[in-house]
């Protein structure tokens, strides 16, 4: 049943503009999906921003990452990368190790055991996305991610 924003949020007023709706409309989807994706990574002992900075150090490869290249490639913004790198390297799923002509620069890299545990998520990660936005179809997806992206780049 669609009952609208209106009625799951039990506001009893309407929305003073379509773009006080719209906001509120995206936050109540963002909120509900990242609980959503929070509960599938939970038995894998992850959270959504220790998943994304697997990926992120995944994709980096052997050459891994410093702490700040990671925090500017974070989909939510985490104020302390390096306290999230320590909870990930005591699992023994990334490690770090100064590098290069600059002592201060601590590279971070995804171990075996991380990939490993990255690899047995594709699969799972891939069907949850699906059965969560599957039923919008390729067309309304590509709606979806433009109107985001406009959402997104309002300033250029």
């Amino acid at each position: 049943m669609n009952k609208g924003l209106q009625a799951e949020i039990r506001q009893t007023k309407p929305f003073d503009t379509l773009e006080d709706e719209a906001v509120v409309a995206l936050q109540r989807t963002a909120d509900q999906l990242g609980w959503e994706f929070s509960a599938m990574l939970k038995p894998h002992g992850l959270s959504p921003t220790q998943y994304n900075a697997l990926r992120i150090l995944r994709g980096a490869g052997s050459a891994g990452w410093a702490c700040s290249e990671i925090a500017e490639r974070m989909i939510n913004r985490d104020p302390d990368v390096t306290r999230l790198l320590d909870r990930l390297e005591r699992r023994g799923l990334v490690v770090r190790s100064r590098e290069g002509k600059d002592r201060r620069v601590i590279i971070a890299r995804i171990t075996p055991a991380g990939a490993t545990l990255l690899k047995s998520l594709d699969r799972p990660i891939e069907d949850f996305n699906r059965s969560l936005l599957g039923h919008l179809g390729e067309k309304g997806l590509r709606t979806l991610i433009k109107l985001l992206e406009t959402a997104r780049n309002r300033d250029n």
